[in-house]
């Protein structure tokens, strides 16, 4: 992946301050209270607020990220909250999970570069067993207007890293529709997520 990508990340995640914050995000928590606990995937998963929660609800937790500062910090979270996550590092290729390994699948603000998104989206779909559930949240494409106002909600600032309902709904075929809608949210997760934003949910369920 592009050096200047990594860069970025791994500065972000550099600071002594969590981005966005130790507490898990909203839409996440809501979700997981209406799943069984399994095995659970989350991608680019940062510095580790949401993996570590689910660690702490009982889940078997795997992540992925490229940032090491990231993982580091990730780490260092589960350690101080007395839980075990498997945090691999890397791109997603060369990561090594195995199809219809997990029972839930976590994409949190995972703005995949637009080159690599549609292959990154139909593995982390296949790494689902059928009958598994996506928990989904990232900002819309209409976010840039809301960014444009309040830069600290945070977000990309390329409209191709952004999200459509058109674009989940042809990523995910092979999913019943348990939610999916665009609206907006007022965002309060750390430095990184404050104020108001224009998001995309989804929750399905691997058919």
């Amino acid at each position: 992946m592009a050096s200047d990508w990594l860069n970025m990340w791994n500065t972000k995640f550099g600071q002594t301050e969590y981005a966005y914050g130790t507490e898990p995000n909203n839409y996440l928590k809501d979700k997981l209270q209406h799943i069984p606990a399994g095995s659970i995937l989350f991608a680019a998963e940062g510095e580790g607020r949401n993996a570590v929660y689910a660690a702490q609800l009982g889940w078997k937790v795997s992540a992925f990220d490229i940032s090491e500062a990231g993982q580091q910090k990730a780490l260092k979270l589960a350690e101080d909250k007395k839980v075990s996550i498997d945090y691999k590092l890397g791109d997603l290729p060369d990561l090594g999970f195995k199809e219809e390994e997990f029972d839930a699948l976590a994409l949190v603000y995972a703005h995949f570069p637009p080159t690599i998104r549609p292959e990154y989206l139909r593995m982390l779909s296949s790494y689902l067993k059928k009958g598994g559930h996506l928990i989904f949240e990232a900002f819309s494409k209409d976010h840039l207007a809301y960014k444009q106002q309040n830069p600290s909600v945070g977000g990309p600032n390329n409209v191709d890293y952004l999200f459509s309902l058109e674009e989940l709904e042809t990523s995910f075929t092979d999913f019943e529709i348990l939610e999916l809608k665009k609206t907006t949210v007022a965002l309060n997760e750390g430095e990184g997520h404050i104020g108001t934003g224009s998001v995309i949910r989804f929750f399905g369920k691997k058919q």
